[in-house]
C-alpha cells in the first residue's frame, strides 16, 4: 500500500504547454484526473533574438498560473514541471523562471536537450510493447528535434537537435509572408536541415532497429493530415513517407489561409507545419523509412513514468511489458481480487497448456497471452455491478484503450471476459455473429479455458491446486483435479459446462478428482 496523493506534470514546450494531473491510489494503480495542452508560442521570434519576447512570457506565464490553479482544485500537492528548448536557450530564462514562481507559484527546471530525449523516450515507450525489438523514437518540437534508439526498457542512443517547426519558420519566413511556399524556399530549407542531420543520422545508422515511432503534435498532425486525404494508404496512426510527400505539396501549393482549411490540419499549427514538415521528411528520406507509427505520448508522459518508477511497489518500478503494466494498472484501478484474479489466471494457463499438450487445440503463444489477461480482468465489472459484471468487464476492456495490445488483440479479451459466466458464445449474439470464423473459433476456445477455470475457484477459497485436460481413449474429454478439502461445488460447476466442451472438443466429459496437499495455486501474467 502507498500513500494516496494527487500529483501535476507541466511540460512548457516551445510552441506549446501541457499538463497531466494524476492521483497515485494505495492499492498502486494511478487516475488519470485531466490532461490539458494550450498553445504558448513560447519560442515566436526567439530564434533570431536569443530571447523569449515579453509577449510570449506573458502568454506563458498565464497559462502556467491556469495550469497550477487547476492543479490545486483537483488537489494536487505536489508539481512536477519542466521547461525545453525555448527557454534553455533564452538569454532571459532566468526572467521568465522568476516570474513562474512570483506569478504562478511554479517552479521549473530547466532540461537539456539529452534529457529532454530520455524524458520523451520513457514517455513514448509506456504506451508501446516493443518485446526484445528496438525502434527508432522521432520527435519534433517548435525549437529542437529528438531521435532515440532504444528498447522497452533501456536507450542506447539519445540525439537533440536544434531543429524544429517554429525555430525553421522565423528563420526561412517573414512575419507577415503568408503566400505559397515555393520549390526552390523548401529546397533551401531542406538543404538546411540536411546539414544539421547529417552527423547524428551517421551516428543512428550504426544501431539497428526494426521499427520507427513518432511523437509530437506536428507528426500527429501530418498523419491526420494523410488520413484525412490518403485514407487508402495511411492512417492516423501510420504515415507512409510516399504519403507525406503528397502532403506537403500540397501544403506548400497553398496560401496560409487555404492550408488552415485542409482536412485534418490543425488551424494552430498552419503557420508551422511545414517547417516540422520538412524535418520529417529529411530523417525518412535520409535513413530510408517507409512509414512510421504515431504515438500520443510524448515528455509529459516521461515525467510521469520517471516520477512512478521511484516509488517501490508499482509497476512502473519494475522492468515489465508495457502490456502487463496497463492491464495491473486497469485491474487495480477497478479494485479487482487480486488473489483470485491470480488463481484465475493460474488455472487458466495450465487448462491451456494440457489442452494443447494433448492436441484439443492448436493455439499459440499469443492467445495464450491474450487469456491470461482476460482472466486477469475477467472480473473487472464487479467495479460497475455484480449483476451482469460479465456484460460490465467485457465493456470496460473494449473502451479502456490498454497500451501496448492492437484493436483485434483487445477485443478478442473483451470477448473472452464477457463470457466467463451465463451462456457461452452464440452465433445468434449479434456482437459475436460479426466475426469472421476463425476469430470465433479462438474467441469460444478461451472463454471455455476461462469459464472452467472460474468454476474450479468457485468459493474463491483456492481449493483446486492444479487442472489438466486430456483426450481419453474412448474420445472423451477427461478434466483431472488435484484438490484439497470439499471441492463439491467445483465439481458441480464445471460438469455444467459439459455441452460446452463437446462442442469445442468434441467429446464428453469426464471429471478425475485427486486429493492434494500443495499450496494454492497461484499464476503469472505474461512480460
Amino acid at each position: 500500500m502507498i500513500a494516496e496523493e494527487t500529483v501535476a506534470f507541466i511540460d512548457i514546450g516551445t510552441n506549446s504547454i501541457r499538463l497531466l494531473v494524476v492521483r497515485l491510489n494505495q492499492n498502486g494503480s494511478v487516475t488519470v484526473l485531466t490532461m490539458q495542452k494550450e498553445v504558448a508560442r513560447l519560442g515566436e521570434g526567439e530564434f533570431a533574438t536569443e530571447e523569449l519576447s515579453p509577449d510570449a512570457i506573458g502568454r506563458a506565464v498565464t497559462i502556467c498560473k491556469n495550469f497550477v490553479d487547476l492543479s490545486l482544485a483537483f488537489g494536487a500537492t505536489e508539481m512536477v514541471a519542466v521547461a525545453t528548448s525555448a527557454t534553455r536557450e533564452a538569454r532571459n530564462a532566468d526572467q521568465f523562471l522568476e516570474l513562474l514562481l512570483r506569478e504562478a507559484n511554479l517552479e521549473v527546471r530547466v532540461v537539456s536537450g539529452r534529457e529532454e530525449a530520455r524524458l520523451i523516450y520513457r514517455g513514448v515507450v509506456s504506451g508501446i510493447d516493443l518485446g526484445s525489438s528496438r525502434a527508432l523514437f522521432i520527435d519534433i518540437g517548435g525549437g529542437s528535434t529528438e531521435m532515440i534508439i532504444g528498447g522497452q526498457h533501456d536507450y542506447l542512443i539519445l540525439e537533440s537537435m536544434k531543429l524544429g517547426a517554429i525555430r525553421l519558420t522565423n528563420q526561412f519566413f517573414r512575419a507577415d509572408e503568408s503566400g505559397v511556399v515555393s520549390r526552390k524556399k523548401y529546397a533551401q530549407i531542406q538543404q538546411f536541415v540536411r546539414n544539421v542531420l547529417a552527423q547524428p543520422l551517421n551516428r543512428l545508422r550504426k544501431v539497428p532497429y526494426s521499427q520507427v515511432v513518432g511523437s509530437s503534435g506536428t507528426i500527429q498532425n501530418l498523419a491526420e493530415i494523410a488520413a484525412r486525404l490518403y485514407p487508402g494508404t495511411s492512417a492516423p496512426g501510420c504515415l507512409r513517407y510516399e504519403d507525406l510527400q503528397l502532403v506537403i505539396r500540397r501544403l506548400c501549393s497553398l496560401r496560409l489561409e487555404e492550408r488552415r482549411r485542409v482536412p485534418g490540419i490543425n488551424p494552430e499549427r498552419a503557420d508551422i507545419i511545414i517547417g516540422g514538415a520538412v524535418i520529417l521528411e529529411s530523417v525518412m528520406r535520409e535513413l530510408g523509412i517507409d512509414a512510421i507509427g504515431i504515438s500520443p505520448h510524448g515528455l509529459r508522459e516521461g515525467l510521469l513514468m520517471e516520477y512512478l518508477s521511484r516509488i517501490p511497489g508499482l509497476p512502473h518500478a519494475e522492468k515489465i511489458s508495457v502490456r502487463r503494466r496497463s492491464v495491473i494498472q486497469l485491474g487495480r484501478s477497478c479494485r479487482i481480487d487480486e488473489t483470485h484474479a491470480m488463481t484465475i489466471v493460474g488455472l487458466s494457463a495450465r487448462l491451456f497448456d494440457t489442452a494443447r499438450d494433448a492436441g484439443l487445440h492448436q493455439s499459440g503463444d499469443r492467445e495464450r497471452d491474450l487469456l491470461l489477461y482476460a482472466a486477469y480482468l475477467h472480473d473487472i465489472g464487479n467495479f460497475i455491478s455484480f449483476s451482469d459484471h460479465h456484460l460490465h468487464s467485457g465493456y470496460i476492456i473494449r473502451n479502456a484503450e490498454l497500451l501496448g495490445f492492437d484493436k483485434g488483440e483487445i477485443t478478442i479479451m473483451a470477448e473472452i471476459a464477457r463470457y466467463h459466466r451465463k451462456k457461452p458464445p452464440r452465433k445468434k449474439d449479434l456482437t459475436f455473429s460479426q466475426y469472421d470464423p476463425d476469430v470465433q473459433d479462438q474467441i469460444r476456445t478461451l472463454a471455455l479455458f476461462l469459464r472452467l477455470a472460474e468454476h474450479l475457484d468457485r468459493t474463491h477459497a483456492g481449493l483446486v491446486m492444479d487442472a489438466g485436460l486430456a483426450r481419453s481413449a474412448d474420445g472423451s474429454i477427461m478434466l483431472t483435479i488435484e484438490g484439497r478439502g470439499d471441492c463439491t461445488l467445483e465439481v458441480w460447476g464445471v460438469r455444467s459446462e459439459a455441452a460446452a466442451v463437446r462442442k469445442v472438443f468434441g467429446g464428453g466429459l469426464t471429471i478425475e478428482v485427486r486429493e492434494g496437499s500443495g499450496k494454492s495455486l497461484r499464476g503469472e501474467l505474461p512480460g
